[in-house]
């Protein structure tokens, strides 16, 4: 569903937001359409039931990260490990600026009890993996990163980092004693630090670099 009417994205986003706070058992159709002000006939016209809206909240939120590593994988002007870095930066500004759906995310993994969620969720992290392996290839092919790359697992090192980091922003600031800093300051302090410490993460496991620099 790429182009929404304004009226789907406000129910999506309610439902999101709905989907954070109680949880996708604990929100029904009707919770959405009183919190979005429509009717539940709307509901059901768009997106046909609870969990059709879900896979549709799912498509619009991970979606688009197949076009973008198409695009970059295009773009000569940018080297392999730049390509990477941007995907990094995107990530880290994309779930952060998306909290509420990556705690859904996070969250129904945990819980493990909505297969059709699960499945839904598998279904784009293959889709997502299958076109970010043709950059890591390219960049293998160019004698840029290692032969031997697990994808699956470098992808999970930097999903699994970010996404603990927005589940635990409060204790972060506390243990930092960060709480005189602003919002806004402290938002752009995080993504800095992830960016960094992902970043070196990935070029020690890319990249010949790192190791050429210890020996």
């Amino acid at each position: 569903m790429s182009n929404l009417s304004e009226k789907q994205t406000q129910i999506l986003e309610t439902a999101e937001n709905l989907f954070a706070r109680k949880g996708f058992d604990g929100t029904s159709v009707r919770d959405i359409a009183e919190e979005a002000g429509v009717n539940i006939a709307m509901i059901s016209y768009y997106f046909r039931s609870k969990e059709k809206l879900m896979e549709a909240l799912f498509e619009q939120r991970m979606g688009h990260i197949r076009m973008r590593v198409e695009t970059l994988l295009k773009d000569d002007t940018l080297t392999p490990a730049q390509k990477v870095n941007m995907l990094i930066d995107e990530h880290i500004e994309r779930v952060m600026h998306r909290q509420q759906f990556h705690k859904i995310l996070y969250c129904e993994q945990i819980l493990n009890k909505n297969p059709f969620i699960i499945n839904i969720m598998n279904d784009l992290k293959r889709q997502n993996i299958a076109i970010i392996s043709e950059l890591i290839k390219d960049g293998q092919q160019k004698e840029v990163f290692k032969k031997k790359i697990d994808v699956v697992l470098m992808l999970n090192t930097m999903i699994g980092t970010v996404s603990q980091m927005v589940m635990s922003l409060d204790y972060y600031r506390d243990i930092n004693e960060l709480q005189s800093l602003p919002d806004e300051e402290f938002q752009r302090l995080v993504k800095r630090k992830l960016s960094i410490h992902i970043k070196t993460l990935f070029k020690a496991i890319l990249t010949y670099e790192s190791h050429e620099n210890k020996v």
